[in-house]
C-alpha cells in the first residue's frame, strides 16, 4: 500500500553510504523490486487509493507553503495537488528508487510542473537544518527501515515555524483488523520492508509533549487504518 520502499541499507549507519550507490543484499533486492514494479504501479495503487483514502493526498498537500521537500515521493502521485505556487520552483522530491523516480519525473512533465526530484536517503536527507518550510512524506513511512529517523531528519530541515504533513496507513484502532495486520507484518516486513503495525502520530506526539512540534490538524479514518497529520515547529 505504501507509495513505495524506502529502506537503504541493512545497518542503518553504514559509513559513507550514497542514495546513488546500488545496495546490496535484502536492501538491494527491495530497491530492484519497487524498480521493476514502477511502471504499473500507480495502477495497481488507484485501487486502494479510491476505497480508503480518496482525498487524502489533496487536503494535505494543499496544507503545504514556501519551500517544500516531499520525503519518499515515489511516482509523483502528489504532485498534481500542490498549490501552484509550490509546484512554480520550490518543490524537491526525494526518492530512493530510481525506476520511481523516473516515473515521477515522466509526470512532472505530462503537468509541466517546476520540481526538483532527485535520488536521496529519507534516513539522512542531503539537505541543511532549517532549510524549507514544509516537509511531506505520505503512504510511504510504513516502508523506511528506519521510520524515526526519517521523522527526525524531516523535522531537522524544517525552519521554525515549518509544517510537517505526514499520511500513511497505520494499525487499527479495531482489535480484529489490527490482529490480521499483526500476521501481515510476519510475511510483508521480512519479504517487502512494509510494516502494518506503525502509527507515526506516537513520535508527533511525543514530540508535541516535548514542545518540539505543536499538532495544528490530526484526522484518522476507517476504522484508524488511514491517519493524517500536520504539525508545526515552533517559531
Amino acid at each position: 500500500m505504501c507509495d513505495s520502499e524506502r529502506v537503504t541499507d541493512d545497518t542503518p549507519d553504514a559509513p559513507d553510504a550514497t542514495p546513488d550507490a546500488t545496495p546490496d543484499g535484502r536492501a538491494g533486492r527491495l530497491r530492484r523490486r519497487w524498480d521493476r514494479e514502477a511502471s504499473g504501479y500507480d495502477r495497481a495503487f488507484a485501487a486502494a487509493e479510491g476505497r480508503m483514502f480518496p482525498d487524502v493526498r489533496r487536503r494535505l498537500c494543499a496544507l503545504a507553503r514556501g519551500d517544500v521537500l516531499e520525503v519518499a515521493v515515489g511516482t509523483g502521485l502528489n504532485l498534481p495537488h500542490y498549490p501552484p505556487a509550490v509546484t512554480g520552483g520550490h518543490l524537491v522530491g526525494v526518492e530512493w528508487s530510481p525506476g520511481m523516480l523516473d516515473v515521477a519525473r515522466q509526470r512532472a512533465d505530462g503537468l509541466g510542473v517546476d520540481v526538483d526530484l532527485r535520488l536521496g536517503d529519507a534516513q539522512r536527507l542531503d539537505l541543511p537544518d532549517s532549510s524549507v518550510d514544509t516537509a511531506v512524506c505520505t503512504f510511504s513511512m510504513c516502508a523506511i527501515a528506519d521510520e524515526r529517523a526519517a521523522l527526525a531528519e524531516m523535522v531537522r530541515v524544517l525552519r521554525p515555524g515549518g509544517r510537517l504533513l505526514l499520511a500513511d496507513h497505520v494499525t487499527s484502532t479495531f482489535w480484529p483488523l489490527r490482529a490480521l495486520q499483526a500476521v501481515a507484518d510476519l510475511v510483508s516486513v521480512p519479504w517487502a520492508g512494509e510494516h502494518f503495525g506503525r502509527r507515526p502520530m506516537r513520535w508527533v506526539a511525543a514530540r508535541a509533549d516535548a514542545g518540539e512540534l505543536v499538532v495544528e490538524q490530526h484526522e484518522r479514518t476507517r476504522a484508524g487504518v488511514i491517519e493524517w497529520v500536520a504539525a508545526a515547529v515552533p517559531a
